[in-house]
């Protein structure tokens, strides 16, 4: 089977920042046509310009990708993929006793009935022996980010199940980066970004933070690799072991 992504359709939900912008640049750099979905229309603009010097065959759409009729509308207008990814998904901390309900409950909602919801609309509409990949994400413990450990395990339970189900046709796998500083922590202050990267690094057996385009990489692995699925790669650092 052809594992080259050259004129591959590639759909990335939430490509306009950190690992989802990295995904876009590398498989332009191979060859594939890059369609970008972002919910900030500024930054969406931003990110096309940025990664036509990669290659020409990139497009986007403004529009909250989480909404199921958005996503299924924008999807029935549009040719089939041959990947779609997925990073969706939030971030918290904060323990069982230390955080609100609802806090937990939103943590869980973002990390996988989101993309529960995304499964069910997006599988239709990739074609034969393409992959759908999510990403999870690894570091934190069940004390100090309670909802976001379940969301992750709750991702790697989908992507096992969601693997049976869609094969042989479709592959189902995905991505569980640690923290990096990305645009998801852009709310941060400088202080506090360097706080949370030096408290990570001291977790870390390879004792760095990663950069986002090694993050990235995995993604792309997986696309090309056409004998996985069901399997969660961890992208960390080591953190997942020690």
């Amino acid at each position: 089977m052809d594992n080259n992504l050259k004129h591959k359709r590639i759909l990335v939900i939430g490509g306009t920042s950190g690992f989802g912008k990295q995904v876009s640049i590398q498989a332009l750099q191979a060859g594939a046509s890059v369609v970008v979905i972002g919910h900030n229309e500024s930054r969406l603009t931003t990110a096309i310009s940025d990664l036509r010097q990669f290659g020409s065959q990139i497009s986007g759409q403004a529009f909250d990708a989480s909404d199921q009729e958005k996503l299924a509308y924008f999807l029935t207008g549009t040719a089939k993929f041959d990947h779609i990814i997925s990073m969706l998904g939030g971030a918290m901390g904060g323990g069982f006793l230390s955080a609100s309900v609802a806090e937990i409950r939103e943590a869980i909602e973002q990390k996988f009935f989101v993309n529960l919801e995304v499964a069910r609309t997006v599988i239709p509409y990739l074609n034969d022996h393409g992959s759908l990949i999510f990403t999870g994400g690894t570091g934190g413990h069940p004390y100090d980010a309670s909802g976001a450990i379940i969301g992750n395990q709750a991702i790697k339970t989908m992507v096992e199940g969601l693997a049976v189900e869609a094969a042989p046709k479709i592959r189902v796998n995905a991505v569980a980066p640690t923290w990096t500083p990305t645009g998801l922590w852009r709310g941060l202050s400088q202080n506090s970004l360097m706080e949370n990267e030096a408290g990570m690094v001291a977790q870390i057996p390879l004792g760095r933070v990663s950069k986002p385009d090694e993050v990235a990489s995995a993604y792309l692995f997986l696309m090309q690799n056409s004998f996985i699925t069901g399997q969660v790669v961890n992208v960390d650092g080591g953190i997942s072991v020690r």
